[in-house]
């Protein structure tokens, strides 16, 4: 009968038909509203909050959201097709997000499909792990500035009591890894990823410690290296423009915070050898990383596009298998569930407050792929399957305390 009904009408009506089909299925949660292009309204969902209505204005963004509904969407949005009309795009992520999980979980063969196209997408050598760092973190340090905490921190902040600023709780997340790096005045610690050096800049001043920080990234390595020579720590914490595969020494303590999710699957094990390898026999070393709470798959295409060319965020059991491999011990592991929602709800508001300072600085439409950027990712935490893990490793059962008691801030 659909067929039939379909064969009746234009392409992009018939296109806009199956996608109403597809919504009717997969939204359970929140309510969504579709305005389609040829004035019709569509309603899907549960009747509750959250609520968004939306606006698709080119009759072909049904049949292109058909195919690829993650990188369409944003590509939508951004180019002013797929307008809100009612909600927030907070709202809508939310529900799209939430309706896209549950796509998800029924498409179990083009999920494993994915997963073998995934290894050759996420090859990164060293040439074009460079250049995927660039595309992101290159972008003028004035951006980063309009949004992100005095100390610059691009990663998940830590909240405590959840009513933190976000200063306060990125302040509570440089302590609570400190904690867990077990540190003593005059270790030498690794800093893989490094951005702009906030946490090793945080070590040598609060903990007395010795860090070496690695970037691929230029403009992070200029602004590390300047924060320690106005600090006065430059004797202490060296800066380096350097992949963690052409490191050298032997370090008490290695910490890695959000730079895992760019190496790659098929370099997974390269990088535990080189923490095994450059890790003292009674050290520690502490992994903070997005994960997925799913089984292996492969990285939303939109982000991977326009975001983070290159980036995955790994199961645990993808990155527990590499660790088995390189003999090292898994002493603990903690898993942030909606820390990193509450962190980029607050990068979001944010930039929102200094949007105009941001179109100034490039476009609207640089703008809008940016502030979808904030909302996915945040809707990706709080009803995706995106959470953040910390894995502390040794070399040996005895590096670290017996019980997590060290851990406990007061």
């Amino acid at each position: 009968m659909l067929k039939k009904a379909l064969r009746a009408v234009s392409p992009d009506r018939a296109a806009f038909t199956v996608l109403a089909k597809v919504l009717e299925r997969a939204v359970k949660y929140g309510t969504l509203v579709v305005l389609d292009p040829w004035n019709g309204r569509h309603e899907f969902g549960t009747g509750t909050r959250p609520f968004a209505t939306v606006r698709l204005t080119d009759p072909e963004v049904p049949a292109r959201l058909l195919a690829s509904p993650s990188l369409r969407a944003g590509e939508a949005y951004m180019d002013g097709d797929l307008i809100l009309q009612d909600g927030s795009l907070r709202d809508f992520l939310l529900i799209a997000v939430a309706a896209a999980e549950a796509l998800t979980k029924e498409a179990q063969i083009l999920r494993s499909f994915a997963a073998r196209v995934q290894r050759l997408q996420r090859h990164n050598p060293v040439e074009r792990a460079r250049d995927n760092v660039a595309h992101h973190y290159d972008l003028s340090k004035d951006l980063y500035k309009l949004f992100l905490d005095e100390d610059l921190q691009y990663s998940c902040a830590y909240f405590q009591t959840g009513a933190e600023t976000l200063d306060e709780a990125q302040m509570k997340k440089r302590r609570h890894l400190a904690a867990k790096l077990c540190l003593e005045p005059g270790a030498r610690v690794l800093d893989i990823g490094s951005g702009w050096g906030g946490l090793a800049l945080d070590l040598a001043r609060n903990h007395g410690v010795e860090v070496d920080g690695l970037t691929l990234s230029k403009e992070q390595l200029a602004l590390a290296q300047k924060r320690a020579r106005e600090e006065r720590l430059d004797d202490r914490v060296r800066f380096h423009l350097q992949d963690y595969r052409h490191s050298s020494g032997i370090f008490d303590r290695i910490v890695s915070v959000g730079m895992f999710e760019h190496v790659g699957v098929p370099h997974f094990g390269e990088f535990f050898d080189v923490v095994r390898r450059r890790l003292a026999p009674d050290g520690l070393a502490v992994i903070h990383a997005i994960g997925h709470r799913n089984p292996p798959g492969d990285s939303d295409p939109w982000i991977d596009k326009y975001i983070f060319p290159g980036g995955y965020c790994p199961s645990l059991s993808e990155v527990l298998a590499s660790v088995e491999k390189n003999d090292l011990w898994v002493t603990d592991v903690e898993i942030l569930r909606l820390h990193y929602a509450e962190t980029l709800r607050h990068w979001s508001e944010r930039f929102q407050a200094r949007r105009a300072q941001a179109a100034a600085l490039y476009d609207e439409r640089f703008c809008r792929m940016w502030e979808y950027y904030l909302a996915v990712c945040e809707a990706a935490f709080r009803v995706g399957g995106l959470m953040v893990f910390q894995i502390q490793l040794a070399r040996q059962p005895t590096a670290a305390p017996l019980t997590r008691d060290y851990m406990v801030h007061t």
